[in-house]
């Protein structure tokens, strides 16, 4: 019976020929335009405050304005831009709260990836750690903004893939844009500093110290929280963007701009 039955019931795995003809599904244009300006939003190329007139941007990256005003819609859905009706579009400026609260979570994730990091990381992943470090100080020596604000974003994140949790690593990654955004800003004003205690953490990691790992990087990601909110205290509130005027369009002009 066993044996008929077996007859009877049709193969469960996928030819080798056919598993393998995988669909090419290209990115949709909307998501390359939306990962184009939310990097430009990061990098600070796209001031906070500054409005964005679709036109512009789809000049700019030789787009149509189509996938511009999906980008758009995409980054009010996720906080980098605010849609105001009657008036266009503006990048978000974050509000002291914003920055504070995700700063927080971030040092909480980032101190319990360093005290992993000392007990899970090998010789492989502390040479790793190093060269990152060679690469941000570069990145100091020439006041080289983008390079201080990559280098230590990926130090950062080599830190959490040694800790060897996925959980973590998932919880970290959500938040890696936003802390460069606020990161951009103050690479400078860090400077030598932040890459000396870079590699305080490292020594520690390489020690398997996990206490003092995550008591650096707790210290570490404080002072970068602190140098945060002191800049934004410092600096001079953006002015009111003076595309804030409604303007009145001609009878008829509403479709041929479309």
């Amino acid at each position: 019976m066993d044996q008929a039955l077996g007859d009877i019931m049709q193969p469960t795995e996928l030819p080798t020929s056919v598993a393998a003809r995988r669909i090419d599904r290209p990115v949709p244009l909307r998501e390359r335009v939306y990962q184009s300006m939310q990097e430009l939003i990061i990098s600070g190329h796209l001031a906070a405050g500054q409005h964005l007139v679709e036109s512009e941007l789809a000049e700019m990256l030789g787009v149509s304005r189509q996938p511009v005003r999906e980008a758009l819609q995409l980054l009010n859905s996720e906080g980098w831009v605010d849609l105001r009706p009657g008036y266009g579009a503006f990048v978000h400026v974050p509000t002291e709260a914003e920055a504070d609260e995700l700063l927080v979570v971030r040092a909480l994730l980032e101190t319990e990836s360093a005290r992993l990091a000392a007990l899970h990381a090998d010789a492989a992943g502390v040479a790793r750690l190093r060269e990152l470090c060679r690469q941000g100080e570069a990145a100091v020596a020439v006041d080289d903004i983008e390079g201080m604000v990559e280098a230590n974003a990926a130090l950062h994140r080599c830190v959490t893939e040694l800790s060897g949790n996925r959980v973590l690593l998932d919880f970290a990654t959500q938040v890696d844009r936003r802390v460069r955004w606020y990161y951009t800003p103050i690479a400078r004003r860090r400077g030598k500093r932040s890459w000396q205690e870079h590699a305080k953490m490292v020594d520690a990691i390489e020690k398997g110290d996990a206490e003092a790992a995550a008591r650096i990087m707790r210290e570490h990601t404080e002072r970068t929280r602190k140098s945060y909110l002191d800049q934004r205290k410092s600096a001079a509130e953006p002015e009111a963007p003076p595309a804030l005027v409604r303007t009145r369009r001609r009878p008829g002009t509403a479709s041929a701009r479309r």
